[in-house]
Parts: C-alpha cells; structure tokens; sequence
C-alpha cells in the first residue's frame, strides 16, 4: 500500500533497524524491488531522482505506474513513493502527481535560503500527507547536476532545519553517490553523533549507501540512522546480469533476444542485491 514514510521511519528508528530506498528507473527495477519488498515483509520507500522522473516521461507516469503496480501485484506492506534530491520546482511537481513523499535538497543553497525554502514546503507537504526529506551538508559525488564534495554537515544547521517540522533529515557526514574511491576516509561518526544530539528523535538519512562497509552501516543505524539509500548497487548488479546473458549469447538462443528474456537476469540481480540490503539493514519482517 502507497503510504507516507513517516510512520515507517519512526518505526525503524524505535526499533534500530533502517528502511532502505531503492531508485527506481523503469518497470523492471520497480517490480523487482516491489516483489522483494513483498517476499521479505518489508517497507521501502521507491526513489525517484528528477533525471529518472524525465526518463520515465514524468512523475505523473511514475506514480500511476507505481500505484497499478501496488495493485496488481497485491502489495500489502508499506511502500513510499519520494523524490530523491528533488529541487523547489519539482517538489510541487511530485505533489500534484500524486507522490507520498519528497525531498527537498536546499544543500547548495546557503542556510538561511535552505531553511526558508524548506519551511513553505513542509507546509504544503504536510497538508497534502505527504512526508517531507530536506537536507544539510553535502552528499559527495553527483547526483542530477548537484555536485558535492561530501562535507560534513553543521549540527546547528541540522538543528535549524529540523525544527521546521520535517519528518526526516540527511546530514553529510562523508558519504558520497556513485562508487566510493579508494582513499575514501570513511563516515564522520562525531558528526553523526553530534547531529543526533540536536535532533533527537528525528529519523536520519545516509545517502549513498553503496560500497559503505557493513560494520559502518550497523554503526550509524546505531547512531539514529533510519534511512539508507541504495541506487549505484543496483544499476551495477543489473549490468552485470545483462552482460554475463549476452556475453554467454543465450540472446541468440531461441527468442533470448526478446526484451523480457533479455531484462529478466538483471531483474533478478536487483532482486538479489534488494534482499541483501533489507537483510542488512534489519528491516525483515518488520512491515
């Protein structure tokens, strides 16, 4: 069922355990990731970046499809529909289109601005049921035009736009989207620790769950983490299966060629990295 993913982060952060959000970027990721929820009594919360919302003809597409997929597929535990680094202009998108949720990153903006931005907009997320993500701090990499170089967030700022009312906030603490590199120097467990401090029972948001070691995962659940994203994993393990079946030429066999034969591989493979990631994360069973 399409809900807001207010109540399942406050659930996860209660209990220690995070919910996981899975990008989605066409019918076979969002069927995968729906279908594993499923199998393993899971929330999780489907991402969908401004450049996929493109990709997929818009949010309007996107969250008829999501919602037919619910259906058909009687899927029974909580899903959440949220924009993933949403700008100001697409928040108001997603919310007409009928998403369960947005973030607003107001990051690159100075704080005053950020806090200003964020503020209106969780009035009118909050009006409508929807939950409401913003953003301190920079998240390393690149994720649709906005560059990060993975500074650690304020916990002050973190305290700032917390009391605006948001239902979740992701801090910069070092992590980063895309691959990490190898000289990578870890997550700022002192900047967790200090913007849990300020929050308090605020449900908090790692981005760029990829490539993060498992004991640094546990540790910032630990440390009030209820929200991990997952993107980079999955696209990588979907390439893998897709290459592995055409490499072997089992799309010259029969009808390997046909698009559902040819997707199914890495459709599984998604499956298999979401299943890994729940199990991680501790979010089994807990729908």
């Amino acid at each position: 069922m399409l809900v807001s993913a207010t109540e399942m982060l406050k659930k996860a952060k209660a209990g220690h355990y995070a919910v996981g959000q899975f990008n989605i970027n066409n019918l076979e990721w969002t069927k995968s990731i729906l279908a594993t929820a499923q199998e393993l009594n899971s929330p999780v919360i489907l991402g969908v970046s401004e450049g996929a919302g493109k990709y997929m003809t818009g949010y309007k597409t996107v969250a008829a499809m999501v919602k037919a997929m619910i259906e058909e597929m009687n899927i029974t535990v909580p899903v959440a529909l949220h924009l993933d680094h949403g700008s100001y202009e697409g928040c108001y998108k997603c919310i007409k289109a009928g998403f369960s949720s947005i973030m607003f990153d107001g990051s690159h903006y100075p704080i005053e601005e950020n806090v200003e931005k964020t503020r209106e907009l969780v009035k009118v997320a909050h009006a409508m049921g929807l939950s409401i993500e913003a953003e301190v701090g920079s998240i390393g990499g690149e994720e649709d035009g906005v560059v990060g170089a993975g500074e650690c967030a304020d916990p002050n700022e973190c305290k700032a736009i917390a009391d605006l009312g948001i239902d979740f906030l992701a801090a910069g603490i070092g992590n980063i989207h895309g691959k990490y590199p190898d000289n990578w120097q870890g997550l700022s467990f002192d900047t967790l620790a200090a913007i849990q401090e300020k929050t308090g029972e605020m449900p908090l948001v790692l981005h760029g769950g990829t490539g993060i070691p498992a004991d640094m995962i546990k540790k910032a659940i630990d440390l009030g983490v209820a929200k991990i994203n997952v993107n980079t994993e999955c696209q990588l393990s979907f390439a893998a299966a897709t290459r592995e079946y055409i490499e072997a030429g089992k799309d010259q066999q029969g009808k390997g060629f046909d698009p559902r034969k040819l997707l199914a591989p890495g459709a599984a493979a998604i499956k298999e990295t979401v299943k890994e990631k729940m199990e991680l994360f501790g979010s089994v069973g807990k729908a």
